[in-house]
């Protein structure tokens, strides 16, 4: 039972960053019914500029973080300004854009950082918890944390702010809510800020878990993105649980199935998808796809 606890609440840390990955991606769907492909190259960035400011330039690990998303949030809105004359006249050569972007930011981090990667120490150096016999690694409490106050300010911004439900209301009927005097363009360009600030403090966050390195933005990306179809593309509830749901997983599945972990997790998630083509909520909010 204590390995079982152990694996658990690891799965949960690491899942809860697929699911800042997933909710950028669900954000952007849900807003322009568009893919971004692109994601998990802007996840790498983040988890490289956070490690940047971190380790080069010495700052607190949670100015690093938030000098990291400001930065990646300014590349969501460069990617959806030079995507939007395309809006609403060709969405597949959108779809190749986001793919274009994702190979242009992996080659710039090649370029900047270079191709060997580095590793993030913990910016929590306590020794693990001991709790009722149950070792708990401090740092995957730090990212509970954070993703949970992320997600919860997610919420507020979509439910209790103008700007929020304007996103919202274009996610409903862009035609509708142009007619009632909403900027469709700076909704989905906040859109892309927010995703790509999502992915950033994913990025950051995961730095220490894992080693940064410019092919980490492939993995992570696939992983968040199976994450929002589990949950329901589109749907913010779903991106959370679908994330967490593929951390959990994947977590198991490293400690039973060593060499095949990627293997066993992404067979479960194909059955699932089969009995639930839809994802666990199943939620539709727009009609391009």
């Amino acid at each position: 039972m204590q390995v079982f606890l152990q694996t658990f609440i690891g799965g949960m840390s690491l899942g809860a960053i697929y699911a800042l990955v997933a909710m950028g991606f669900s954000l952007v769907y849900r807003t322009m019914g568009l893919v971004n492909f692109a994601h998990g190259s802007v996840v790498m960035i983040g988890a490289y500029l956070a490690s940047t400011f971190y380790l080069s330039l010495t700052l607190p690990f949670a100015l690093a973080m938030v000098v990291a998303i400001g930065v990646t949030g300014l590349i969501g809105v460069v990617i959806e300004r030079v995507l939007r004359p395309l809006e609403n006249k060709d969405f597949d050569l959108m779809l190749i854009g986001t793919i274009g972007f994702g190979i242009v930011l992996e080659a710039l981090a090649i370029i900047i950082w270079g191709a060997t990667g580095r590793a993030v120490p913990s910016p929590v150096p306590a020794a693990p918890l001991e709790i009722f016999g149950i070792r708990v690694r401090t740092y995957d409490l730090v990212v509970l944390a954070i993703a949970g106050i992320a997600t919860m300010l997610l919420a507020y911004f979509l439910q209790r702010t103008k700007r929020g439900v304007a996103m919202q209301a274009v996610a409903m009927d862009h035609q509708a809510a142009t007619a009632v005097g909403i900027h469709v363009g700076r909704s989905n360009s906040m859109a892309f800020m927010i995703g790509a600030g999502l992915a950033a403090l994913a990025g950051g966050l995961v730095g220490p878990l894992l080693y940064v390195n410019p092919a980490m933005g492939g993995l992570l990306g696939i992983k968040g993105f199976a994450g929002a179809i589990l949950g329901g593309f589109g749907s913010i509830p779903g991106a959370i649980l679908g994330g967490i749901s593929i951390g959990v997983i994947d977590s198991f599945a490293a400690g039973h199935f060593q060499g095949y972990s990627e293997l066993v997790t992404f067979l479960i998630f194909t059955v699932i998808i089969m009995i639930r083509p839809t994802g666990i909520f199943g939620e539709r909010t727009v009609n391009r796809a």
